[in-house]
Formats: C-alpha cells, sequence, structure tokens
C-alpha cells in the first residue's frame, strides 16, 4: 500500500470537501469554481491555491481550467473504496414510471432497464453505495434489491 502523505488538517478537510462535491464520471470531477471553494472553506484564493498545489504535488487531484480530478490515490487516502456495484432493482409494474423518475436523480454511474426477472440495474461507485440503497428502500414501487460489489475485472 502506498505511503499515505502527510497533509494538514485544512489539506484534508479540503480533499474530503473536494470529494462531497465532485461527481463520478469514471474519475470524481469537481465543477466548482476556486472562489466557491474558498469561501466554503472560509479560505483566500491565495491560501486556497498553496493547498491545492500541495495536493497536486502529492498526486492527490489534478487540475486543469474549470475542473479538480481526484485521483485514485485520494481515495485511499480518504479510506474510500473505488470498485463499482451493481444494484439490481424489482418494481411493481404498474408504479414503473413513478419509480424511474426517482432512481434516475440518484448517485448513480448508469442505469439500465433490463428484461426478466428484475427490472433496472444501477451500476454505482462503491463509495456511494450505501446512499443509493438508503435513497432506493425509500421509494414506494421499488419490491425489493440485490447488491453485487465488484471484486475484479477478468476482462
Amino acid at each position: 500500500m502506498p505511503e499515505s502523505p502527510s497533509l494538514t488538517d485544512r489539506q484534508m478537510q479540503l480533499l474530503r470537501m473536494l470529494y462531497r462535491a465532485s461527481e463520478s464520471t469514471g474519475v470524481f470531477t469537481v465543477k466548482k469554481t476556486q472562489g466557491d471553494l474558498a469561501r466554503e472553506l472560509s479560505l483566500t484564493r491565495q491560501a486556497l491555491n498553496i493547498h491545492l498545489r500541495r495536493l497536486r504535488e502529492e498526486g492527490l487531484i489534478r487540475t486543469g481550467r474549470g475542473f479538480i480530478d481526484l485521483t485514485e490515490k485520494a481515495l485511499v487516502v480518504l479510506g474510500i473504496g473505488t470498485a463499482e456495484a451493481f444494484v439490481f432493482l424489482k418494481i411493481q409494474p404498474f408504479k414503473r414510471d413513478q419509480v424511474y423518475d426517482k432512481v434516475r436523480r440518484l448517485p448513480a454511474s448508469r442505469i439500465f432497464r433490463v428484461t426478466g426477472e428484475i427490472d433496472l440495474v444501477a451500476q454505482v461507485p462503491q463509495s456511494r453505495l450505501d446512499g443509493f440503497l438508503e435513497s432506493v428502500s425509500n421509494i414506494d414501487g421499488v419490491v425489493s434489491t440485490a447488491s453485487h460489489v465488484v471484486i475484479s475485472i477478468i476482462k
């Protein structure tokens, strides 16, 4: 396991906040301005840039014009799994449209409507699985769920 970098409390706070603000697109990308991030952390933009530079030097983030990506190394430092999970959902037939509308808004990478004994398959980052399952359990019309976390990719 790679050595965890020595980060200040503020840098860990920034890393956690960036993770919460990110969207999973294969990578975790933050689409907030540096001004917004600085305000949320009660920092000046200059102070934020010092912390961002350190996180970049440690290989925890990648930055570019208009984005900040968290690296896999950052997810390890935060103790967050990076594997994908698949959630199978069985839905009451007469409530399908309402359930589909609600499930679309949940933090899934992809959602598939399928044939067979289940109705939907949601691909969810493992780090978002608990929240996804909690939200799904509150949707009227969801009969059952089954979760499967990917342990390795063989092809």
